[in-house]
Order: C-alpha cells, then structure tokens, then sequence
C-alpha cells in the first residue's frame, strides 16, 4: 500500500456568511495567511475568541465561507471550554454544543457547531479508484515510529479536487508523536 501524508489540523472556524458579516463586517475579506493542503482552502489571518462556560481562548478561521458556521476542536479544546466533545464528520453539526464567538465588529452566538472533527483521509475521486476505498467507508491507518499506534474507524471523505491526506486532531497527532513530513498506511477493514 502506498504511504499517505499525516497532517494535524489545529483547532479552527469555518463561518457561514451571515455569521462573517456580523463578526467581521459586512462582505469582509478574509487575509489569506497560509494554503492548506486541501485546493481552494486557506488559513485566515483572522481569529475570532470563543467562550464556552468554563473558558475562552482564540480559533484561526478557515476559509472560504461554507453554509453553515462550524468550529473543530480537540477534546481536551472541549474540556477546557466546558462543553461536552462530541465526535462528527466535519459539515455534521446536528446535536452538537454551541458556544459565543467574538469578532472585532459584533457577537455570534452559535446553538449549535462545536465538533471534535472525526478522524478521515481525504481522497480525490481518482485516489479513491487506487486505493480502492468508497465516500463514507471506514478503514484503519497505521503509523510507526517511537510512539506508532494504528487509528480505526477513520472516515473516508472523497471530492473530486481533493488532494490525498490523513487528517488528525492535535491530541490524536500528540498521541502518535507527529512531525511535518509523517506517513501512514491504509489498511483496509473486512466488514
């Protein structure tokens, strides 16, 4: 099997357009700081402070604006915050926590959109074909080295443009002793 990149994705925002306009000023440009991995995605220079019921601190937005406003953050994010981590495919908000978020310009209190983003490879549909892997299908990734562990039920996510990835938390990347340049293997699961 082929080796497949490991990226660690730190706690981020991505914003609807209502909530952009009330946080930042109506049609606000966001500064792109930094293209990720993903095409067409961007680290903003802009952060917004989120406040759950126990703390506070400040999450990068990520780019460009999406139907609706979303925050990923790690477990121990969630702890911090006080507010319950619960697991979801990125874009999967339905019966997740809320929290306040705070821009320059305004206040966006969100009901609902705290996840703690389900572990996935991201596949283009061509990789999808090689690796012989289906949109939704769980498999395994295996990591080795000093702290090796292998990661079950990570989500397979396929678009057209996206560019083949492992994508962790930051306390999944800790656990397995990550660095810039990592590689996992596919281990595809029997069920």
């Amino acid at each position: 099997m082929p080796k497949i990149r490991v990226e660690v994705s730190a706690r981020h925002c991505h914003l609807n357009q209502k909530d952009a306009d009330i946080l930042f000023g109506k049609n606000h440009k966001f500064k792109v700081l930094k293209m990720i991995s993903q095409p067409g995605q961007y680290a903003a220079a802009e952060e917004v402070a989120m406040k759950g019921p126990k703390g506070e601190f400040k999450v990068r937005i990520v780019g460009p604006l999406r139907k609706d406003s979303q925050v990923e953050l790690a477990v121990t994010d969630c702890y911090r915050l006080g507010v319950k981590p619960v697991l979801k495919v990125s874009g999967n908000i339905k019966g997740t926590p809320g929290a306040v978020l705070i821009g320059p310009k305004g206040k966006v209190t969100l009901k609902q959109g705290l996840i703690v983003a389900q572990r996935h490879l991201h596949v283009s549909s061509a990789e999808a074909k090689v690796l012989k892997v289906k949109n939704g299908q769980f498999v395994s990734m295996k990591i080795t080295g000093p702290r090796g562990l292998v990661f079950n039920k990570v989500a397979v996510r396929l678009e057209k443009n996206f560019k083949k990835s492992f994508q962790l938390d930051t306390d999944e990347g800790n656990a397995c002793g990550w660095k810039p340049g990592m590689t996992a293997e596919l281990i595809i699961n029997d069920q």
